[in-house]
């Protein structure tokens, strides 16, 4: 019975990254996140409750994927697509307007590609190569939720959306390293990065709410970029 606890967990991902989606398809992205974000729970769970009952599996990783594919890529797309079919659109591409919206669903082909690379690649084990999927499906759902009403007034906005997926896209596989967070130990030497991320994010958490997402996943990035461990 144990062997399918695990399992059941990961399917509990999948489940809240469909709820997700269909709360993105009704024009609702705070439920939609608050779904994408008790998906990650269970998807933070379900490796560590495998290793802790020694069940861990081939299935259980084929199914964890598949799972991240929904949650984590097809549901912020869902977002991104609700978004885009309600902006201003120039009047040049006004006859797209139809068919604009589904370039959305890029950012779900290149979650599916970042994590079949992810299964593969035996360098991620204690750092990120690429943007993990989670941290996208984040930025994107407080992205919508927090600084879209902001960009919908500029007739840019289209286009910095579309840059933006563009970007995100590339980000999630290019060649990149970016540090995780996981601590081998509590000391400063070997973690200051990581204690300079978290504790940058506690006041933009406190000033910014749910808008604090999109840019403390940028921040990390970006520091992930400039900065190297010692």
């Amino acid at each position: 019975m144990k062997r399918h606890i695990p399992n059941t967990i990961t399917c509990c991902n999948l489940i809240s990254g469909c709820i997700a989606i269909s709360y993105a398809l009704a024009g609702d992205p705070r439920m939609a996140l608050l779904f994408i974000i008790i998906g990650a729970v269970f998807d933070f769970f379900d490796g560590m409750v495998a290793r802790l009952l020694h069940v861990s599996s081939p299935i259980g990783k084929e199914l964890d994927s598949l799972a991240d594919v929904v949650t984590f890529g097809v549901a912020p797309s869902a977002i991104i697509f609700s978004e885009l079919c309600i902006i201003n659109f120039p009047s040049a591409l006004e006859p797209l307007r139809l068919y604009i919206p589904y370039l959305a669903f890029i950012v779900a082909a290149f979650s599916a590609l970042r994590l079949a690379k992810f299964n593969l690649d035996e360098r991620q084990t204690t750092s990120f190569i690429g943007l993990p999927t989670p941290a996208n499906a984040l930025f994107w759902g407080s992205f919508v939720i927090g600084w879209a009403p902001m960009i919908e007034s500029s007739k840019w906005a289209l286009i910095i959306i579309l840059a933006m997926i563009a970007l995100s896209s590339w980000l999630l596989i290019a060649e990149i390293p970016l540090f995780a967070l996981k601590f081998k130990n509590w000391g400063w030497n070997g973690n200051k990065i990581k204690y300079i991320f978290l504790l940058s994010c506690v006041p933009l958490l406190l000033l910014l709410g749910i808008k604090a997402f999109a840019i403390i996943i940028a921040w990390y990035v970006i520091l992930s970029i400039t900065t190297t461990e010692s």
